[in-house]
């Protein structure tokens, strides 16, 4: 068995609450971790740039990961989402069976 692990950006922590909260009703995830003020350096529009935004990580199971992403996409503010599903094999197989239980 896997899950995934989808690591989300956010403008603010409350954009980040918003998108988990939505994902976790929805079924989408089982989990979401949120963390606040972090630092982004980036390319945009052809120049650097470098704002303060929040880490969303959502822990789904793969079969869930397009609609995942598909949800993020219409409730997030950027025109360009960083959305990155990374899959984990292994770890606590107790967790592993829990997030496949809270999620549809």
């Amino acid at each position: 068995m896997s899950v995934m692990l989808v690591y989300i950006t956010a403008g603010d922590v409350e954009e980040a609450r918003e998108i988990g909260s939505e994902l976790i009703m929805r079924h989408l995830a089982a989990c979401v971790n949120i963390i606040d003020k972090m630092e982004s350096m980036y390319w945009w529009d052809g120049k650097i740039e470098s704002s303060s935004e929040a880490v969303l990580i959502a822990k789904t199971v793969p079969e869930l990961v397009e609609k995942l992403t598909e949800t993020v996409k219409q409730l997030h503010s950027y025109d360009c989402p960083c959305i990155v599903a990374v899959e984990s094999k292994e770890g606590n197989s107790e967790f592993f069976e829990w997030i496949k239980s809270h999620t549809s």
